[in-house]
């Protein structure tokens, strides 16, 4: 499979993209561009909260095993460089990841998953993998995988 440039049409039934485009208005004396309510962010229960991840970067061809998804909140990643990471998003059918698709970010793109959404784990291709994500934070399970076999060759 080949990745896709990650673009907002082709990504929203999985999510939203983040980026600074689109329409946004001037803060901070003029100085400043605010793009407002990027994301369709959904939970049910718990709160929001940010965390930091730190991802080793992975390769292309990149092998995938593994789809999750979070049945109690949205998920969005918002890398803190400029490098490109890989997306990978499925479809659900009777709980299960179908047809899936890969993405491949311009290095300025975040993604905000929706809740209940398979996707791969982060995978960033270069630089640090340092990402602020904003997800559900409470009791409960919120964690579903599912093992791909035969696993996905993206590359």
């Amino acid at each position: 499979m080949t990745p896709e440039p990650l673009s907002a049409e082709a990504f929203a039934p999985f999510g939203d993209v983040l980026e600074a485009s689109g329409p946004s208005f001037k803060i901070n004396e003029g100085f400043c561009d605010r793009y407002t309510d990027r994301a369709r962010l959904d939970l049910d229960g718990g709160r929001f909260g940010i965390s930091l991840f730190q991802a080793a970067p992975r390769a292309l061809p990149y092998r995938c095993n593994l789809l999750e998804r979070h049945p109690q909140g949205s998920q969005s990643f918002v890398p803190m460089t400029d490098d490109p990471f890989l997306v990978i998003v499925a479809e659900d059918e009777g709980g299960r990841p179908v047809r899936p698709r890969a993405f491949l970010t311009d290095g300025r793109q975040g993604v905000s998953y929706l809740r209940n959404t398979w996707h791969g784990v982060l995978t960033p291709l270069a630089g640090s993998g340092l990402f602020a994500v904003v997800d559900r934070i409470g009791d409960g399970p919120n964690l579903e995988e599912y093992v791909l076999d035969p696993p996905l060759i993206i590359g």
